[in-house]
């Protein structure tokens, strides 16, 4: 097995001294339905002007604007550092600046708190439509319509910036797959494919919407507690500048910044698999949140309406359609947003932005080469182990056409099976936490409440149930 991580190159084709990106809007658009495993895009965004958007940049187009970060520890622990563990700075890009370029604790200003030697911060889900709601002008300079999607830019697109060390705990997104253009800095990440799931133990606690955590630190596991993760299929890259990461559906990823600052953007694109996941993401918020008993259920009963609203739509696309809801206009993007299930049920009577399902035919090979190149399986505990040299990962990026034959024909493997009724025994070992503990707490039972393969039975159940009583 490889580790794959890319560096950059300059695209060239075109006439003298013109730069042309190696697929046009639709190609990208295949290769990205078509592909189930991760895979970097290179060369495709030299033209953006979003691609000079670093720390310093948008320090000058924000004017002074507070931001919020997340403040974390460095250290190496075996335990994630969730949100709900971490403490909260509003600061300008300056003084994020001046902190993370200076040397311990600052004399004055929001981070004067926190050693930056010991201590990392990240503005993380920064909705580019909100940070610059006093300059929608700039949201054109994400181009997102390179990639096939049709007007989707900055408005649907999330920033992230990051000192050293910074990093998201490994999880998985409920919604969509998701496109990473990588600004300033570089970025590891750990991915591991959906048919994993039950290695990298999920929860939901501490609830976050839309996304299920991983009780492991993948980069420092408890194996004690959790022997399972050994199973687990680790995918690395490192991402440079100017380089796109496609992360399929249901992906599990840890990313950490491993510079001293980073800047991404990225959008989540919505997928047909999301309508049932809106059911399943309202049943565990019914459990979870502490909003009011009616608010949930309203809530609930919406995301089953759209639901339904949406398979009349679907009877009436031939067999081998399927509707990209990401291309229609939404005032948030996916990760973290309030669903608002009934302008979503309005969306899906519109018959546009169609594409075929499956639009590479089996026989056809995806583009694998220099400009679409695959996040390959690592080698056993290496990451856990020992860091990655930056001229290791380069090399083995000419060792990467052994394996495309392979990733061409791999086949996507749901999380669970429809038609299959999870076993008591997995949920279980998927939930606990620690098996010699001898008492169940509260938390434990709301833990396996509100497992993935539970929350997804309960849904397929509640829709059946609503079915058979229209």
């Amino acid at each position: 097995m490889a580790t794959a991580a890319v560096a950059g190159r300059d695209s060239g084709g075109g006439g003298e001294g013109e730069l042309v990106k190696p697929f046009t809007p639709e190609k990208a658009k295949e290769i990205i339905m078509s592909l189930r495993q991760p895979a970097v895009f290179c060369n495709m965004v030299f033209d953006w002007p979003a691609q000079h958007w670093n720390a310093k940049c948008l320090s000058k187009l924000l004017c002074g604007k507070q931001i919020r970060f997340r403040m974390g520890v460095k250290k190496t622990d075996t335990v994630p550092q969730f949100e709900t563990m971490c403490s909260y700075v509003n600061a300008t890009l300056e003084e994020f600046l001046a902190w993370s370029c200076g040397q311990g604790v600052s004399i004055a200003g929001p981070f004067s708190h926190y050693d930056n030697s010991k201590f990392w911060a990240y503005a993380d889900y920064k909705y580019l439509a909100s940070v610059f709601e006093d300059n929608t002008d700039v949201l054109q300079n994400v181009v997102w319509s390179d990639f096939g999607f049709p007007g989707r830019n900055g408005r649907e697109s999330t920033l992230w910036i990051g000192s050293l060390g910074a990093n998201t705990p490994c999880h998985l997104d409920s919604y969509g797959c998701n496109l990473v253009l990588q600004v300033q800095g570089r970025k590891r990440w750990h991915l591991f494919p959906p048919e994993d799931t039950a290695f990298l133990y999920p929860t939901r606690i501490p609830y976050e919407e839309s996304s299920v955590f991983s009780k492991v630190n993948v980069v420092n596991p408890d194996l004690k507690h959790f022997p399972q993760f050994l199973k687990a299929q680790r995918h690395m890259v490192t991402l440079y500048p100017g380089q796109v990461l496609f992360v399929p559906r249901h992906w599990w990823h840890y990313v950490e910044s491993i510079d001293p600052i980073t800047v991404s953007i990225n959008s989540w694109i919505e997928l047909e698999e999301d309508h049932q996941a809106r059911v399943e993401e309202a049943i565990t918020r019914m459990l979870v949140e502490g909003t009011s008993h009616e608010i949930n259920r309203q809530y609930l009963n919406g995301a089953i309406s759209a639901y339904l609203e949406h398979n009349k739509v679907a009877e009436a696309l031939t067999p081998t359609e399927f509707k990209i809801n990401g291309e229609h206009r939404v005032e948030a993007t996916l990760k973290k947003r309030k669903l608002d299930v009934h302008t979503r049920t309005k969306e899906k009577k519109s018959p546009c932005h169609k594409l075929a399902t499956g639009t590479a035919k089996p026989e056809e090979k995806i583009p694998f080469g220099l400009d679409l190149i695959p996040v390959l399986p690592s080698l056993q505990n290496e990451s856990s182990e020992r860091g990655i040299a930056e001229s290791d990962v380069k090399d083995l990026v000419r060792e990467s056409g052994a394996h495309v034959e392979k990733l061409n024909c791999a086949q996507e493997q749901p999380v669970m099976n429809k038609a299959e009724i999870p076993l008591a025994s997995n949920i279980v070992s998927d939930s606990t936490t620690c098996p010699s503990q001898p008492f169940i707490s509260t938390d434990d039972l709301l833990d396996c409440l509100v497992n993935p393969k539970v929350i997804s039975l309960v849904a397929q159940l509640l829709l059946q149930k609503r079915t058979c009583n229209l």
